[in-house]
């Protein structure tokens, strides 16, 4: 049975949940880090995302491991993650479970 575009976008939250800077012990989804999932009919899945700085140390890994992680869900036509600094990050993209979990709460 073919997923459907939403079911495809659910599936991809899940995965990007399972994604971590390693500096930081929240999941890049809850730290606010993606800014936009798209599933097109065709089934290819575009992100957009930003790291908490320009410089973070992962900026040349993580990017690629969403992606590869995305790709390879089930129904999953492409992916591509795009990385944008606009708007720029801050501690107030955080959700709720983020901010308790690292104390801002």
């Amino acid at each position: 049975m073919e997923k459907t575009p939403e079911q495809i976008e659910k599936d991809v939250v899940e995965v990007i949940r399972t994604c971590y800077d390693p500096e930081i012990p929240v999941n890049i989804y809850e730290l606010g880090l993606i800014y936009g999932i798209e599933v097109n009919e065709n089934l290819d899945v575009h992100v957009s995302m930003t790291l908490t700085s320009p410089s973070c140390p992962v900026a040349e890994t993580l990017p690629p491991d969403v992606e590869s992680k995305i790709a390879a869900l089930e129904g999953v036509n492409s992916a591509k993650v795009e990385i944008t600094f606009e708007p720029p990050w801050d501690q107030s993209m955080m959700s709720e479970e983020a901010k308790f979990e690292l104390g801002f709460l």
